[in-house]
């Protein structure tokens, strides 16, 4: 981190050139502007003098620039304030001079962090007479106990920054500490002391420091405030990262009030990562029994590793990663270590059983694509990119990664031979499909090669791009041919599709995998499913459901609803997913046609649209292969009149959403009995209403 002497420094002034005979015309020189002075009365740029040039002391850049130190000035960048100051007692409890910390948050939107250290000291340091240590710190960036391992052997905090950049960004911060039985206090105003350490008293049974602060409405606005749940999760984030501290959460009860946020709480897991792992990923199924997991001790003092890992069979994997307890959300050289390793341990074990030539293919990629891994190191002076340290750069990291897991994954793999195989043969099978996927996009959509691949039914558009290409999916060959016949070629392609499809929700791994019909419909769209989903593969811009407006219909649209949410849940999320909405009825009476959705709207188009003299006309459609093309094309698939219904699921509803689908599509008829039953009088009035 630059001081601000660096960051404000002007440019160092140039040479005076030589003098030379004078031309017809005035020339500028380098350094030298064309027009102005310069304060000793020489030449120079019009209103720019040395009395512009600013330097900013003690905690001014950090008001001036906030986004520099934290990241902006977002919920993110606020919460960051508390994860510097719970940092500097992690770092205390993981020397081994803490053994708890307590994190409360406040009615009026404060929040405190307590711990049983050491204390900051508070004696005059010995550069600055009269100021004592705890004021340099707190006001004086890159000050700190951390620059060396004297002190402390690992520790998250390394610039010397980071509460005196929460002090600098808070209206109010008040610390106390206790050392020596005696309790000392300070309180602060956006990083200006307001009065000199205050003796307190004496205190029995109490050590260590004390940090309540409040952000300032001036950096992060009138209506910033902790989110308590955020917190809490960060709190409890930490208790999992050092099996030997206890945090204790205190929550005002109104800032929880109807949430699943407690007010109090304590946290201590003596199985650090493994349980952390556990919890994450409750509910998901394992492509293996067990997780994977353990941790070294610290030879030497040169570095430790602890870590949990399991492949998920059900959705995509993810890596949370840590160093010296700080969160590194962009990965860094600790995260390469663990995807060599166990890109190699997957490749000897192959080669073990005499599967080396098909484990020749799988990459990290493969292995990682559903790999949920927590991973923690503990490193001394590590290198961040950045005052947020969301990345690591320690290149000794991977050593330390790879040095940790190799031979534990080598033991796990070898003492669990049936699971071994079973997660090689998944990996395989995420090679595999990765490859067919590069070698389709490969081949070029327009030529010949790629229309032979395309399923048989595929009537395609004629654009090569995605943007604005249409996929309408539709039951039955007289369905699709009306809508071949309907569609717009350039735009609009069609797959139709041979009656009710597998209900994916109930059907195995290998009947899914069998089933021609499924597979045609992910080869149309080009995109893979699961882990393996790229949405910039996507061939269409709309993906279409278009069935027949009756029960039958919906039951094949509900299908294909499942299916997209089991396999394809992004496509959902990206907002490819559309539901077309063709009519039930044709109403006429003489010239005037219209076209009703369902028995409401023909009932609400008869009182409103034919009220006058001449007999009214109403036929059903039984289908819409029973549809002129005209007919389609006007009603449900022509932009210009049509109307269709995005598939959206709110990201709060997504597990609302997964249990009802697996209560109404899943293998268990109970369940569907017990949902019907509990709906029971709401489906008797909808009866009444009809």
């Amino acid at each position: 981190m630059s001081n601000a002497d660096d960051l404000f420094a002007s440019t160092p002034p140039q040479p005076r050139p030589a003098a030379k005979a004078p031309s017809a015309a005035p020339v500028a020189t380098r350094g030298a502007p064309a027009n102005g002075t310069h304060a000793n009365g020489t030449p120079g740029e019009s209103g720019y003098t040395a009395a512009d040039i600013e330097v900013l002391e003690g905690l001014e850049p950090v008001r001036r620039r906030p986004g520099m130190y934290i990241g902006g000035t977002d919920e993110k960048a606020l919460h960051h304030l508390f994860a510097e100051v719970i940092d500097n007692s992690m770092d205390e409890a993981v020397a081994g001079h803490a053994s708890f910390i307590e994190v409360e948050l406040t009615a009026d939107g404060c929040l405190i962090v307590t711990d049983n250290g050491r204390g900051i000291p508070i004696e005059n340091h010995p550069k600055y007479p009269g100021k004592s240590a705890l004021e340099v710190i707190l006001t004086t960036l890159h000050a700190g106990g951390k620059f060396d391992s004297k002190v402390y052997e690992t520790s998250g905090g390394l610039h010397g920054v980071g509460v005196s950049v929460v002090n600098a960004l808070s209206d109010m911060l008040e610390v106390e500490v206790a050392r020596g039985q005696v309790l000392y206090r300070q309180t602060y105003s956006r990083g200006v002391p307001q009065g000199p350490i205050v003796e307190v008293g004496r205190v029995q049974n109490r050590r260590g420091t004390r940090v309540r602060f409040h952000p300032d409405a001036q950096i992060f606005g009138e209506s910033a405030r902790f989110k308590p749940a955020r917190v809490f999760k960060m709190a409890r984030s930490k208790a999992y990262l050092f099996g030997g501290v206890e945090i204790r959460w205190t929550c005002d009860p109104a800032l929880v009030a109807g949430t699943e946020i407690p007010e109090k709480a304590v946290f201590r897991f003596p199985g650090g990562l493994k349980d952390y792992l556990a919890a994450d990923i409750e509910g998901h199924a394992l492509v293996h029994t067990d997780i994977f997991a353990g941790k070294t001790s610290r030879p030497g003092g040169h570095g430790s590793a602890e870590w949990a890992v399991a492949w998920l069979g059900d959705a995509d994997g993810s890596i949370s990663s840590y160093c010296n307890t700080i969160p590194t959300a962009e990965g860094g050289t600790h995260e390469a270590g663990l995807r060599a390793v166990l890109l190699k341990g997957l490749r000897d074990h192959a080669e073990r059983i005499g599967n080396a030539k098909r484990a020749s293919i799988i990459t990290s990629d493969d292995v990682m694509s559903g790999c949920a891994a927590m991973l923690s190191v503990f490193v001394r002076e590590p290198e961040f990119q950045g005052q947020t340290k969301e990345k690591l750069a320690t290149a000794e990291a991977t050593r330390i990664v790879e040095g940790a897991l190799r031979d534990p994954f080598d033991h796990w793999l070898t003492g669990n031979p049936t699971q071994a195989s079973r997660l090689l043969d998944w990996v395989i099978e995420r090679a595999d499909e990765r490859l067919r996927r590069r070698q389709e996009k490969e081949i070029s959509r327009k030529s010949a090669v790629r229309k032979l691949r395309l399923p048989g039914k595929l009537a395609d558009c004629s654009n090569n791009s995605a943007a604005g290409s249409e996929l309408f999916i539709v039951e039955g060959d007289s369905a699709g041919g009306s809508a071949k016949q309907a569609r717009e070629r350039q735009t609009q392609a069609v797959l139709p599709l041979r009656g009710k499809i597998l209900n994916v929700a109930n059907a195995g791994r290998d009947k899914l995998a069998q089933n021609q019909q499924l597979a045609d419909l992910i080869q149309a769209l080009g995109v893979g499913t699961g882990a393996q989903y790229r949405d910039e593969d996507l061939r269409y811009e709309r993906v279409i459901i278009m069935t027949d407006a009756d029960v039958d219909g919906a039951h094949i649209a509900s299908l294909l609803v499942t299916f997209f949410f089991r396999q394809m849940p992004k496509l959902i999320e990206k907002g490819h997913l559309f539901l077309a909405v063709p009519p039930l009825y044709r109403i006429s009476q003489g010239a005037k046609t219209l076209y009703a959705r369902d028995e409401a709207h023909r009932d609400q188009l008869l009182k409103k649209e034919f009220t006058g003299r001449g007999k009214v006309d109403i036929g059903r459609f039984k289908g819409l292969g029973e549809m002129m093309p005209a007919q389609l094309k006007e009603t449900t698939m022509s932009p210009k009149s049509r109307m269709l219904l995005r598939v959206t699921i709110a990201e709060a509803e997504s597990a609302a959403t997964a249990d009802v689908v697996e209560r109404l599509m899943g293998n268990k008829p109970e369940s569907r009995f017990a949902f019907i039953s509990e709906r029971a009088a709401f489906a008797n009035e909808e009866l009444l209403d009809i």
